[in-house]
C-alpha cells in the first residue's frame, strides 16, 4: 500500500476544541479517520480569543489527545475561523487576456482574482477567502471554467469572505504557542459544508447551519455556487446560560441539564415531569420542571432560526431552498432542533454528519465533529491537486493568492473546489 497523505483539521470553538486526523491513500476512494481529539474550551467567546493561556491549553490538550489515539505526531493543521466579525461581499475583477492568441491560462484566472481582491477594506479587516462564482469572457457570461477559452477580456464574479485582522492574528498566535503551524484558515461554515453537504444538495439549494457554543454560522448554496454566508451571535452556550438563570443554578449544572434533559419540544413533555438536580450534582437539591427547561431551549433556538430566516429574506431565499437545512455543530444534538428548524425556516431539515469516510468513522459520526472533519477534507483535496514538486494549489486565504505558475490541469483542479 502507498504511503498515505495525512491532514489535520483543528476546530477551535467556544465550547470545545476538536481535532480530526484524516489519511488518504491513492488506491482508496475514501479518506480514513485515523484519530480524533477533544478538549473543553474556556478561552474562546463567540469565536474570539478572550484568554490566550486557556486557549493555548485547550488546543494543546486536544492535539495531545488526537496524537495519543492515532500515534501520529501533529505539527501543522488547517484551522477554522468563525465569529460575528465574519462578513462577505461581492466583487468583480477584470483583466486583459495575456496570450497573443487570446487563449485563457491559469495566469489570467489568478490575475482576475487578484483584481477582485483590489477593493477598499474597512480598517483592521482582511480577506480570508476569494471564491470565484462565475466568469465572463467578452460577451459570454456565466462560464464555469474559462481555461482554454479564447477571448480578449476575462471577468470574474467572486465572493470575498472577510474577517477581523486582530482576531485572526490572536487565534494564529494561540495555535502557534500550542506548537502547531497553521496551514490555512477556513471559515467554519465552509469547512462544515465540505464534510456534510453533497453536490446534489448544493445544486438544488441548501443552507448549512452550524450551531456552535458562542455563535451560529451558516452557508447557503444554490446551483452549486456559494451565494450567502453569515454568523448569528447566539449559540449553544447561550442556552446553557438561560437554563442557569431560569433554574438559579450553576453553569456546570445547567450544561448537564441541557445535555441530559434538554429538548426543543416542550409540547411533547408533560408539565409534571421533573428533574432531580441531586442526581446531577450532589451539592444541588430540589426538583425542576423538565417542561420549563424545554421552553427555555425552544425560545433560544427559535431566536437563532428566526435571525437566520431574516438573513435569508434579505436575498429572497427564505423558504426557497429545496434541499432544505442541514443542521450541524454541538447544538444540533438537542432533541427537537430539526423540527423547530422546519417550522421557523419553512424548509425540510435534517441533522448533518460527515459523509464519505473510512477508518474509525464512529469517532466522528456526530454533528459536533463536522467542521473539524471538513477542515481535514479541505486539506486532502488540496494535496490531491498539488504538483509533484509539492507546490500546493491553495485556496486564496490570509496568506494571499496562490502562486500563478500553475499548469492547466492543476488550475482546473483548484477551480473544482468552488465550481461544480
Amino acid at each position: 500500500m502507498s504511503k498515505g497523505n495525512t491532514v489535520i483539521g483543528l476546530d477551535v470553538g467556544s465550547s470545545n476544541v476538536r481535532v480530526v486526523i484524516l489519511q488518504k491513500f491513492e488506491e482508496e476512494e475514501k479518506p480514513r479517520v485515523m484519530g480524533v481529539g477533544i478538549a473543553p474550551s474556556f478561552g474562546i467567546r463567540r469565536g474570539v480569543v478572550a484568554d490566550v493561556e486557556e486557549t493555548v491549553r485547550a488546543i494543546s490538550d486536544a492535539v495531545k489527545n488526537a496524537e495519543r489515539t492515532s500515534g501520529i505526531p501533529i505539527s501543522r493543521a488547517l484551522v477554522s475561523i468563525g465569529g460575528s466579525h465574519i462578513k462577505y461581499q461581492e466583487s468583480q475583477g477584470v483583466v486583459a487576456i495575456g496570450k497573443a492568441d487570446g487563449e485563457i491560462t491559469g495566469d489570467d484566472v489568478m490575475r482576475s482574482l487578484t483584481a477582485a481582491e483590489t477593493i477598499s477594506l474597512p480598517s483592521n479587516t482582511e480577506i480570508i477567502h476569494v471564491i470565484p462564482r462565475s466568469f465572463a469572457v467578452d460577451d459570454q457570461k456565466d462560464i464555469r471554467d474559462p481555461l482554454g477559452i479564447n477571448g480578449i477580456r476575462l471577468e470574474v464574479n467572486a465572493m470575498l469572505i472577510l474577517g477581523s485582522t486582530p482576531i485572526i492574528k490572536n487565534l494564529s498566535k494561540c495555535i502557534y504557542q500550542a506548537g502547531v503551524e497553521v496551514d490555512d484558515m477556513i471559515f467554519s461554515a465552509l469547512a462544515a459544508a465540505k464534510a456534510a453537504l453533497n453536490k446534489r444538495q448544493k445544486e438544488l439549494g441548501v443552507i448549512l447551519v452550524d450551531i456552535g457554543g458562542g455563535t451560529t454560522s451558516f452557508a447557503v448554496y444554490e446551483e452549486g455556487d456559494l451565494v450567502q454566508v453569515g454568523v448569528v451571535p447566539i449559540g449553544g452556550g447561550h442556552i446553557t446560560n438561560d437554563i442557569a438563570i431560569g433554574l438559579r443554578t450553576s453553569i456546570d449544572v445547567a450544561e448537564k441539564v441541557k445535555v441530559n434533559y434538554g429538548s426543543a419540544l416542550p409540547d411533547e413533555i408533560g408539565k409534571k415531569d421533573q428533574i432531580n438536580l441531586a442526581e446531577i450534582d450532589q451539592n444541588e437539591e430540589g426538583e425542576v420542571s423538565r417542561h420549563h427547561v424545554a421552553e427555555i431551549v425552544e425560545a433560544r433556538l427559535e431566536e437563532i432560526f428566526t435571525m437566520i430566516d431574516k438573513e435569508l429574506r434579505k436575498t429572497n431565499r427564505s423558504g426557497m431552498l429545496p434541499a432544505g437545512a442541514i443542521i450541524v455543530g454541538g447544538g444540533a444534538k438537542l432533541p427537537g432542533v430539526v423540527d423547530l428548524a422546519k417550522k421557523i425556516l419553512r424548509l425540510p431539515a435534517q441533522t448533518g454528519f460527515p459523509l464519505e469516510l473510512g477508518g474509525i468513522v464512529d469517532k466522528v459520526d456526530e454533528p459536533g465533529y463536522v467542521t473539524a472533519t471538513g477542515l481535514a477534507l479541505w486539506g486532502i483535496e488540496e494535496t490531491m491537486i498539488s504538483s509533484p514538486s509539492n507546490l500546493r494549489v491553495r485556496l486564496p486565504a490570509i496568506d494571499g493568492l496562490p502562486k500563478i505558475s500553475h499548469t492547466v490541469d492543476k488550475m482546473k483542479g483548484w477551480l473544482r473546489k468552488f465550481l461544480p
